[in-house]
């Protein structure tokens, strides 16, 4: 593959993930505010953006810390939420098992909600996904880059304006999250666990510890893989 091809991939992976990326930028100056006005230092909040790089795990982690929560519960709780990496990964791996791992490892990093979401609308369809890691790598280096750099100012905002976390600047998490999730929504099984978590969320909001999170977590993808086995089975009884 040419430069140029490779060049023309990088930006179109940039250009496709930038409403999303716009979406993020709010959630990363809150997150930057909100860990200095609990209490962790300014290179502790820059490098969890650097190092952990996962948005909603370092809101959860930094809401616990500043609780006094126990490191265990920390752990298992970040854990949880970033399980779905896996099926994520798990989903993009026809289309990357044969990268050397100078690119796998860091796309294995830099994989997100949002990244996740442009690739597997780039390769739907297509037979050919040649060049895919730098369409990836793009999408992905621009959304780690915004995420950094909003982190930063965050944390600049959080020391100047101490009241700043609580503006509702986070909504943007949520349209931005919304934005990913529901044109996914296909399968009934889909549905249902959106609606399960949805449902299960909002009765477990008063939980100590974000401990609803992950049981309205455990709840609503047993509920869709409860549902999509019973279409399997529905199906194959069918074709006999």
């Amino acid at each position: 593959m040419s430069t140029k091809a490779k060049s023309s991939l990088f930006l179109q992976g940039a250009l496709d993930s930038s409403p999303l990326i716009l979406a993020a930028i709010p959630f990363g100056l809150i997150f930057g505010a909100l860990a200095i006005t609990s209490g962790l230092s300014s290179w502790a909040t820059l490098a969890m953006s650097l190092f952990v790089f996962a948005g909603a795990s370092q809101f959860i982690a930094v809401t616990l810390l500043a609780s006094a929560t126990a490191l265990p519960v920390i752990l298992l709780t970040v854990f949880v939420v970033n399980l779905r990496h896996m099926l994520y990964a798990a989903s993009l791996m026809p289309q990357v098992e044969n990268l050397p791992q100078k690119f796998r490892f860091p796309m294995a990093f830099w994989l997100t909600d949002e990244t996740f979401a442009v690739v597997s609308n780039h390769v739907a369809g297509k037979k050919d996904t040649t060049g895919l890691h730098w369409y990836f790598l793009g999408s992905a280096l621009a959304m780690y880059t915004v995420w950094a750099t909003c982190t930063v100012l965050g944390i600049i905002m959080g020391q100047q304006i101490p009241d700043i976390a609580s503006w509702g600047l986070d909504v943007a998490m949520l349209v931005g999250f919304i934005g990913i999730v529901v044109p996914n929504l296909k399968l009934r099984a889909d549905w249902a666990c959106a609606a399960t978590a949805m449902f299960s969320t909002l009765m477990t909001y008063h939980w100590p510890n974000q401990t609803g999170l992950l049981f309205s977590s455990f709840l609503a993808i047993s509920v869709a893989i409860l549902l999509d086995r019973r279409v399997k089975v529905s199906v194959e009884q069918n074709h006999e």
